[in-house]
């Protein structure tokens, strides 16, 4: 019986002996570090507003600068007459106002998006860096709105504007307290080159994307 037990005792100090030796290669094969990936890129020297429009415009992203509401309004009214689009989805209270002072008739039925020739929304933030919107969930337009409707309209504040995507990101969790449950980046219009190798815009979602930034530090 002493035997027995003696052996059992050898193999559960070897088993422990084996487990600890794993768990120290492991601490010391990968030490922990802070990692900050910033150092690799350039400051931004010029007004992220600038830097946004510039690298959404590379991206095929389409962009307006409206100095006050009232640019805003006109705007969207040109935009419309030009397009001569039919079905407009906007849910967003916020947004929907300028819609209306711009007499552009729209639907806010969730139900109407399978028909929309354009969507409008707001956004989150706006990111200087890789002229990228962000957008969530918790904006009141819904899931679907940000990749299902043909063209895209997104209306910004230059105070959503940020320099990379890591503050948008601080920014959402700073303003909701906890991440929404859908958070997206869009970096221009759906693109693809699954097919033969050729670029098409609008493959899956948007073929457009308009962006009209406008200035509320004075408004």
């Amino acid at each position: 019986m002493m035997e027995v037990r003696d052996s059992r005792r050898i193999i559960l100090d070897k088993i422990k002996a084996a487990k600890n030796n794993q768990e120290d290669r492991v601490k010391t094969s990968f030490p922990k570090f802070k990692h900050d990936s910033l150092q690799y890129l350039n400051d931004i020297e010029d007004h992220p507003e600038m830097e946004f429009a510039r690298n959404l415009v590379q991206v095929k992203g389409k962009f307006a600068y409206c100095a006050n509401q009232k640019e805003l309004v006109l705007a969207l009214r040109i935009l419309y007459h030009e397009e001569q689009w039919e079905k407009i989805f906007c849910a967003e209270p916020s947004i929907r106002e300028y819609i209306d002072r711009a007499g552009i008739p729209y639907s806010s039925d969730l139900d109407s998006l399978k028909d929309t020739e354009a969507a409008i929304t707001g956004c989150e933030f706006l990111v200087a860096r890789t002229g990228s919107i962000m957008v969530s969930s918790s904006q009141g337009s819904g899931r679907r709105v940000f990749g299902h409707a043909p063209v895209h309209i997104v209306i910004g504040r230059a105070s959503q504007v940020v320099n990379e995507i890591g503050d948008a990101l601080s920014g959402i969790k700073g303003k909701y307290g906890e991440m929404p449950s859908q958070v997206s980046l869009i970096t221009g219009p759906s693109r693809t080159a699954d097919i033969e190798k050729t670029l098409v815009l609008g493959a899956h979602g948007p073929r457009d994307l308009f962006v009209f930034l406008l200035n509320d530090f004075q408004i």
